[in-house]
């Protein structure tokens, strides 16, 4: 009797260990999905910035194309003014 005592005192002992270790191990568990929410929550936010010099970056572009097709139109306006006082100075000739 004395002997099914212990052996069941053992068991009650080797239960009540894996059962410890299984919390042990889901407390760590816990831990590195936090600090893995952590992380990605960092990168999240490098990414926010990121995207947001790229924003800017496109609107100077943007801008500086829009400036140079500005450029470019106001040169072919005034070589088509040119040409029409050129064709107007023509015909007046050609009427003398």
């Amino acid at each position: 009797m004395k002997t099914k005592l212990a052996l069941a005192a053992v068991l009650a002992a080797l239960a009540l260990t894996a059962c410890a270790k299984k919390e042990e191990a889901a407390t760590a568990v816990d831990a590195a999905a936090t600090d893995a929410a952590a992380a990605a929550t960092d990168a999240a936010a490098v990414a926010t910035d990121a995207a947001a010099v790229a924003t800017d970056a496109a609107v100077d572009a943007t801008a500086a194309a829009a400036t140079d097709a500005a450029a470019v139109a106001t040169d072919a306006a005034a070589a088509a003014t040119d040409a029409a006082a050129a064709a107007t100075t023509a015909v007046e000739e050609a009427k003398k």
